[in-house]
């Protein structure tokens, strides 16, 4: 694998921001780069646009807000693909069957439409399938996903893969400083000051408080 594209829906359904971030941080501590990209942007206005990008971009990974439906940007997205290997993940009914169907019309994934009742997708991918898409160039399609468990560290090492918390550790007052409950801590400084997502940081506290639960039991 030479990629991730982690595939979400800017809208309808709503993208869960919390399992976006728990895909970022395995893919981060898996050392894979990865691309954010958000279908269905012909659903939001610009300001949603630009609320979204606020969030993700002291992170670093780079994004995409394509739409499937009416190909929009999507040869950008198409660029990004060229010779490389990438796994295509995220959760049910974000359009990645039919982002398949546009990059390969003759591989013909069933699709399925967003469930009114549970506002979510229903599962139309029920195996992963590597797809060659031309010169060098090949998508990992992967069944969609609703939840992702942190099996692979502590408490105290989920700090290390939010890439946008690296620099401002060292204006910390302690080392080791998990940049919860400390005085004096440069994170939550940043935090404060808007320089990091209020959105990622309480992802990092949700996620930081599961594991210390784990290890206690």
């Amino acid at each position: 694998i030479d990629q991730a594209l982690v595939f979400f829906a800017a809208a309808q359904p709503e993208p869960n921001l919390g399992l976006l971030d728990r895909f970022l941080v395995q893919m981060t501590y898996k050392h894979i780069p990865t691309v954010i990209g958000f279908n269905k942007c012909d659903l939001i206005d610009r300001s949603r646009r630009e609320e979204l990008e606020s969030i993700y971009r002291a992170c670093g990974y780079p994004m995409l807000f394509v739409s499937v439906k009416e190909s929009l940007e999507m040869e950008g997205l198409k660029t990004m693909l060229n010779g490389k290997t990438t796994v295509l993940a995220g959760p049910s009914g974000v359009g990645k069957s039919s982002l398949m169907n546009w990059l390969l019309p003759e591989a013909g994934m069933e699709t399925g439409a967003v469930s009114e009742k549970i506002k979510r997708g229903r599962h139309t991918t029920r195996h992963s399938e590597l797809f060659y898409l031309g010169e060098e160039t090949y998508l990992f399609d992967t069944p969609g996903f609703s939840s992702l468990y942190l099996n692979d560290f502590t408490d105290e090492t989920l700090k290390l893969y939010f890439p946008e918390f690296l620099s401002y550790e060292e204006e910390c007052r302690f080392a080791g400083c998990n940049h919860l409950n400390e005085p004096d801590c440069g994170v939550k400084r940043a935090l404060e000051e808007g320089k990091i997502s209020r959105v990622r940081y309480d992802s990092y506290a949700q996620m930081y408080q599961e594991l210390k639960e784990q290890r206690r039991y």
